[in-house]
């Protein structure tokens, strides 16, 4: 695609930077979704405030269907189903895939349908559940981005991590957020018996 003017302050990118952009999965992008374990999905609703969910399962729990489609199950939660009421209002979507380890991320683009699961032709069983839901993503473009924010941040590297510092035990969180008279459980108790529920 042909580079757009850039901002004031802002070197032009290198033509480099928009030939990347495809409109569809090339095999590299499949094998790349085939290997994450865990992206973000960013929708918005139909006044267009924006949403990002992050999403998880064991790698390649999103499937390829062809070139064009991927679908994406929805696993249980809280219920709030954020994601899945913008899509019904708004389907532009954008998901960023990530591979642990690796420094670049798949970024794709299109739009979402959401679908019941025994309307597809794949198996989106996993920990023993199937999902009540898939998103079926139609997709307009998809590039691989570069790897200087994960450097930077020194992500895959344990020695650089901060741990928690001055956050507050997560029961204590909800205690305020929510307005509760006391705090919730120990974490491992709260998110084995109350995490549908929050």
């Amino acid at each position: 695609m042909s580079a757009p003017d850039p901002l004031p302050g802002y070197e032009p990118a290198m033509q480099n930077a928009w030939d990347k952009e495809v409109d569809h999965l090339d095999r590299h992008c499949q094998a790349f979704v085939r290997q994450s374990p865990w992206l973000t999905l960013a929708t918005s609703d139909a006044d267009g405030f924006p949403d990002v969910s992050p999403r998880g399962g064991e790698a390649g729990f999103v499937k390829v269907l062809d070139a064009h489609r991927l679908v994406l199950p929805d696993r249980p939660g809280n219920n709030r189903i954020d994601s899945l009421r913008n899509v019904t209002a708004n389907p532009q979507v954008a998901l960023m895939f990530v591979i642990p380890g690796v420094q670049e991320t798949l970024r794709v683009f299109g739009t979402a349908a959401v679908v019941a699961p025994d309307e597809l032709d794949v198996d989106l069983t996993e920990f023993g559940r199937a999902p009540r839901s898939a998103l079926v993503v139609q997709v307009r473009k998809a590039f691989v981005q570069c790897a200087r924010s994960l450097l930077r941040s020194g992500l895959w590297k344990p020695e650089s991590w901060p741990g928690r510092g001055d956050l507050a035990p997560m029961g204590e969180v909800f205690r305020d957020h929510c307005r509760l008279p006391a705090p919730l459980p120990a974490d491992d108790v709260m998110h084995a018996d109350l995490a549908q529920n929050l």
